[in-house]
């Protein structure tokens, strides 16, 4: 079983990997680069389920995620211009975003894994990418939960801003969730296109 998901291991650690510095760069005002690369993981994701199962497929999300802690671990101890390059908050929220949405994105799929074939990767990776936003920018931003690192200041992501600019008035983590949020749905349907190219390509090596 090991050697079998080590391509899906390697993807998605080279997604993890990817997305935890490519974060530190911004796209635009809203984005930043890693919200591009992230949400690939739940892609490899799907494919480790429709080749080798739900079992594997959560093997591939603990490594993922044991991956993303020790980058996370690692960034807390890099000191940038306004302090560590990943706060305690940010670590926590990252590390739980993960897990619960890749493991829901496992059970969703393998729920509907005898459906037609786009159905199961698409609304799986609807619902986890929904979820993994909700977790991490609540988490990470939200002024509710600063008792989780007082001395971590996030004053600056509750600024009242227009959404996006243009829709009402809502504190800035907010917008940078819904165009975070955006990207990922957006991606679930384009990588619609590898997942059956692949599945199309190996499945047939694994039966």
């Amino acid at each position: 079983m090991t050697r079998t998901i080590l391509p899906g291991v390697l993807a998605m650690a080279a997604v993890v990997v990817a997305s935890n510095i490519l974060v530190q760069f911004l796209f635009g005002q809203w984005l930043t680069w890693g919200a591009f690369t992230y949400p690939f993981a739940f892609l490899v994701t799907d494919l480790m389920n429709r080749l080798y199962g739900a079992q594997a497929a959560r093997r591939v999300v603990f490594i993922g995620f044991l991956v993303g802690i020790a980058c996370s671990l690692i960034g807390t101890q890099i000191m940038g211009e306004f302090g560590p390059l990943v706060t305690w908050r940010i670590a926590l929220g990252s590390g739980l975003a993960f897990l619960t949405a890749q493991l829901l994105d496992v059970a969703i799929f393998d729920r509907l894994r005898t459906g037609t074939w786009w159905r199961a990767p698409l609304v799986s990776t609807l619902v986890g990418s929904s979820v993994d936003t909700a977790i991490f920018f609540t988490i990470a931003f939200s002024a509710a939960l600063t008792w989780i690192e007082p001395a971590n200041d996030v004053a600056w992501a509750g600024e009242a801003l227009p959404l996006l600019g243009l829709g009402p008035v809502v504190p800035l983590w907010v917008s940078l969730a819904v165009a975070d949020w955006g990207v990922k749905l957006s991606l679930a349907l384009v990588a619609l296109i590898p997942f059956r190219l692949l599945v199309g390509r190996f499945s047939g090596a694994t039966s």
